[in-house]
């Protein structure tokens, strides 16, 4: 239908779907870790000669959570394969490739392995949300485009609700070796992408026009001219604060949530529960919150919209870790916390919205993957630093409070950022 919403095409609908499935697949196997931390840390330290205590659960922990990052921070090397080669191709890769490699994790035998085995998952993981955001952004209707973005962003939250599910069902009965196991499930999906789903016209078109001059390294060089440099390095800036305390907050519900449990008298299989829901939870507010982005980001532009997000976060990271997790009933007040955690935590979803807006097509979805996984490598040293402070203040509260600070600063730095409010997509 012509007009504000124009009918889409089988291929974008396919297209859409593709990218959303491959999202939603993608946040359940990145979260699969963060359910089953505390009991894979229970068998594996053992069989690697290191006692299974708290302190060691959260030091070593850390440290794999913070291989997945280093990991996804290699998956920048996906965007220029993209720009080169094309974004249906290159994206399925990365969804084979993270769904190996946590598959996998379901037979490591020490914490080396599972090591090992996260940090090649979240080369995957990172490449998929690239070419999943930009594959939106080029193939749908300019009318319908930020819509499409918010939309295919709440897949991976669906995946955490997905992964949550899997561990109340299959982690809490048969482990967590099972939990792995289910990871392996979306590289059935390449066979859907594979079958019915092609480039992108605009970049087919570009790609013929710039010819053989139109390599992967000229894709990524071109981040850095004097017309990209300054908004790359601030689009690299931002994604820095939303890593740094989405990751090191997020991923602790899970192991906060169980322990808040345990203190008011749960067992630990109603503990696992009572996890899975709290993650449910934080995972419906992410998915609310991207929602809200695209009429947000209509009305008072790209930057106010990610500082509303920033907002949130800055305030209920403190609140929910530096002061209800030690109250003496602390359960029900710290999940009503996760559920305002979960809409911050949509700042992600601005980023699919805006990054596209910033570049032309032919270097887009290199300046995608610098930007949200170049910060990686900086938010996987603060992730093991809080690792290494959970295990030195023997609580996960203060630590991950501290991380509230990201989002205090990221505050200052928007203004500079560049505003894409009313613009086309560039060609």
């Amino acid at each position: 239908m012509p007009g504000a919403h124009p009918r889409l095409t089988k291929n974008q609908v396919r297209g859409f779907w593709a990218a959303w499935a491959g999202w939603t697949l993608d946040g359940m196997d990145s979260f699969i870790y963060a359910l089953v931390l505390v009991p894979a840390m229970r068998d594996l330290l053992p069989a690697s000669g290191i006692p299974p205590t708290a302190a060691n659960t959260g030091y070593y922990g850390g440290i794999l959570f913070a291989l997945v990052l280093v990991g996804w921070g290699f998956a920048f090397l996906w965007g220029p394969v993209a720009d080169r080669f094309g974004r249906v191709r290159t994206l399925m890769l990365t969804i084979l490739m993270y769904s190996l490699f946590t598959f996998l994790g379901c037979v490591a035998s020490n914490i080396w392995q599972l090591a090992a085995f996260r940090f090649l998952a979240g080369m995957g993981i990172g490449g998929e949300w690239t070419l999943g955001g930009v594959l939106v952004a080029e193939e749908w209707p300019e009318a319908r485009r930020k819509s499409g973005a918010a939309w295919m962003h709440t897949g991976y939250y669906f995946g955490t609700f997905l992964a949550a599910l899997l561990n109340y069902a299959i982690g809490s009965y048969y482990g967590w070796r099972a939990m792995f196991a289910a990871g392996g499930a979306p590289a059935l999906l390449v066979a859907f992408i594979r079958i019915g789903v092609a480039e992108p016209e605009r970049w087919k078109t570009r790609a013929s026009q710039v010819g053989h001059s139109h390599s992967a390294r000229r894709a990524f060089t071109e981040l850095f001219s004097s017309e990209y440099r300054r908004r790359t390095l601030l689009n690299a800036a931002f994604l820095l604060i939303s890593m740094i305390g989405l990751w090191a907050g997020s991923v602790y519900v899970p192991g906060a949530v169980t322990q808040l449990a345990a203190r008011q008298g749960y067992g630990a299989a109603q503990a696992t529960r009572i996890a899975s829901w709290a993650t449910m939870l934080l995972s419906a507010g992410t998915i609310l919150g991207c929602l809200l982005v695209p009429p947000l980001a209509s009305r008072f532009g790209r930057r106010a919209t990610l500082g509303f997000f920033y907002a949130l976060m800055a305030v209920f990271i403190a609140l929910g870790f530096g002061y209800v997790f030690y109250m003496p009933s602390a359960l029900i007040p710290f999940i009503g916390c996760l559920f305002f955690l979960g809409v911050g935590g949509a700042s992600f979803c601005v980023f699919t919205v805006w990054l596209p807006e910033q570049y032309r097509t032919e270097c887009r979805a290199s300046a995608f993957a610098f930007a949200t996984s170049s910060g990686r490598f900086l938010a996987a040293g603060v992730t093991f630093i809080v690792g290494a402070g959970v295990a030195s203040y023997g609580s996960i509260g203060v630590p991950v409070a501290w991380t509230a600070v990201a989002f205090a600063a990221g505050l200052f730095l928007l203004p500079f950022g560049e505003e894409t409010k009313d613009r086309m997509l560039p060609e």
